[in-house]
């Protein structure tokens, strides 16, 4: 059966508004050295105002839920979006210490609760094409990523400021993101026939819900952020300090994992339409832990590079099929299943790159690669445990035959 045309309009608008979030994250992470001149932070203060971020994007998305009971989570995205892009021209701007806390403060809060919203009206998005699309959704983020990376780099290899950068990206960013909101909010709350919208797709959620049925989705959450925080944050000095690879080529490590990352979620939809969301997952880890064996068992810099490629194939298609799976765990609540799950996107971010750190001081860098291993392979046991939690793509949607009792939907496109 065709796609309407609404959800189609749907569909590519959410996809810009992950691209341009993709965009500004990568924007100031990969300027974080220039951040650092700018402010005149030590190397001390630099890490305590960095994870400070992580910390408020977890109180973000907690948040969200909450938000979603009032308004709905497209109108939210329409919202935070662009506000996001100007707290980026303000990082830029400032001088003051204290102005780059409070830019980064409301970067963490609102990126945290923009990740969760997004993901939710990603969800919703999926149940009603009635088959997996959510992978492709995380592949224009990392598009966008991409993006961003490379206007970073044509701005410090130009010798723009701070300013400069941040303030030519967000001219042309934020009405993509203004356009796109605005877009995804009018096709997504569309009024009943009777002249009524909808009531907020988080509405009556919340209160009462319980965590036991998200504990192995947080779990492979968390897991799956501090495998790809280790190749985004170690890859690196891995391949140089271990390996002995070249300053040039330890930057490839981390090209070829997003590359991987970028090409595993193009395709992944496809793999789970066939074999269901948990036995992908399952893949995903098995592939994963093949990639840090290979990382850590190195005899050369060029093998550790093809470990960290593997490594991204891997882990590109378990942390989207995470949302969808949480959302069918708690079909009365969807919308606060997604955020939560979300939350422990930033407890792996902040507890990896310290975990791997630690081990590899105490006891050696290839040791430490085998930490995340073994907490991969972890995923393929806990995993079995997803098999009846709407392993497969939703039933439901234009191109099948809606069930006769449909649950709950976490974003109701209609």
């Amino acid at each position: 059966m065709e796609v309407p045309a609404r959800l189609r309009q749907a569909r590519s608008a959410l996809s810009l508004v992950f691209i341009v979030h993709g965009a500004v994250f990568a924007l100031l992470v990969t300027r974080i050295p220039a951040v650092q001149d700018r402010y005149g932070l030590s190397d001390s203060v630099l890490p305590l105002v960095l994870a400070a971020v992580p910390l408020l994007a977890g109180a973000g998305s907690l948040t969200a839920s909450r938000l979603v009971r009032r308004i709905s989570a497209p109108t939210a995205v329409r919202v935070l979006q662009p506000v996001i892009c100007l707290t980026l021209v303000g990082v830029g701007a400032g001088r003051a210490v204290w102005q780059l806390a409070v830019c980064l403060a409301v970067f963490g809060l609102l990126v945290g609760a923009l990740e969760a919203t997004l993901n939710m009206t990603a969800v919703g998005i999926e149940r009603a094409y009635g088959h997996s699309i959510m992978l492709r959704f995380h592949a224009a983020a990392g598009l966008g990523g991409i993006t961003g990376a490379a206007l970073a780099w044509a701005g410090a290899d130009r010798g723009f400021s701070l300013a400069a950068l941040y303030s030519a990206a967000v001219l042309v960013l934020l009405p993509v993101a203004a356009a796109a909101g605005a877009r995804l909010s009018r096709v997504t709350d569309k009024p009943e026939p009777d002249g009524r919208t909808g009531p907020p797709a988080g509405a009556g959620q919340g209160r009462g819900t319980p965590w036991k049925p998200l504990l192995p989705l947080c779990l492979i959450m968390g897991v799956a952020v501090v495998a790809d925080s280790t190749a985004t944050n170690w890859s690196a000095k891995f391949l140089s300090d271990t390996l002995g690879g070249s300053q040039a080529l330890a930057t490839l490590p981390y090209g070829l994992y997003m590359a991987a990352t970028l090409a595993g979620r193009g395709f992944g939809d496809r793999w789970v339409r066939r074999w269901g969301a948990a036995a992908v997952i399952r893949a995903g880890a098995l592939l994963a832990a093949a990639g840090f064996a290979l990382v850590a068992s190195a005899p050369g810099p060029w093998a550790g590079v093809f470990g960290f490629g593997v490594l991204g194939a891997g882990l590109s298609v378990m942390i989207p099929q995470l949302f969808t799976l949480a959302a069918r765990s708690l079909p009365g609540a969807p919308d606060t299943a997604v955020a939560r799950v979300n939350l422990f996107n930033y407890v792996g971010f902040l507890a990896g790159p310290p975990l791997i750190g630690a081990v590899g001081a105490a006891v050696s860098y290839r040791a430490a690669m085998c930490v995340p291993l073994v907490l991969v392979l972890s995923v393929v046991w806990v995993a079995r445990s997803l098999e009846g939690v709407g392993a497969r793509a939703p039933a439901s949607g234009p191109e099948t035959e809606p069930d006769p009792e449909p649950e709950p939907e976490p974003t109701v496109i209609r």
